[in-house]
């Protein structure tokens, strides 16, 4: 993770800054990154931060996912309708899917914690075969996922990392949440 809190200010830097509701900045140390991250609660996807930064709010999670195993079937898909996600992978590769062509659609549950503390209201689905956009993703590349836009992970040999930047202009998202695994 040597650039890891240098990306991560730099994608920040994408969201709009005017009407702060803060006058300090949030930081967010590697340190910290690293407890949630190695923390033995908290599934693949593990929210660090949720600051409010008076337009909207931003959080920021970091997501590990081991190997994928046989891929030769439907890669399964998420979405979320309000919050965006920049991802920076970390470390690892995978085949990064992501599109609108799904079928077999459902909401997530409202009460589950990844929609009510990590991206707000969302749905699962399966990509269908064609229509959707490929690709291998590796460390150090930067994906932009709109919110409304299904994503899903499939052939990944060993592991993938990735910092996930959530923009949340509908403050779905739970401002001031801090992961309890952050000791600082």
């Amino acid at each position: 993770m040597p650039n890891l809190i240098a990306a991560t200010a730099a994608v920040l830097m994408l969201i709009p800054l005017a009407g702060f509701a803060q006058d300090l900045a949030t930081d967010i140390l590697r340190a910290d990154i690293e407890e949630v991250l190695n923390s033995p609660d908290g599934g693949i996807d593990r929210q660090i931060r949720v600051v409010d930064i008076g337009k909207l709010n931003v959080a920021v999670g970091i997501l590990h996912r081991g190997p994928t195993g046989d891929s030769t079937g439907p890669t399964t898909a998420i979405e979320h309708s309000q919050v965006t996600e920049v991802y920076y992978v970390v470390s690892g590769s995978g085949t990064l899917v992501t599109g609108t062509a799904v079928e077999e659609q459902e909401q997530v549950a409202p009460d589950a914690e990844i929609v009510r503390v990590a991206v707000g209201p969302s749905s699962r689905a399966r990509f269908r075969e064609q229509g959707n956009q490929v690709r291998e993703i590796s460390a150090g590349d930067v994906v932009v996922i709109p919110a409304g836009v299904f994503h899903g992970w499939r052939d990944i040999a060993d592991h993938v990392t990735y910092l996930s930047i959530r923009p949340d202009p509908d403050r779905v998202l739970p401002a001031g949440y801090v992961n309890p695994a952050v000791t600082r």
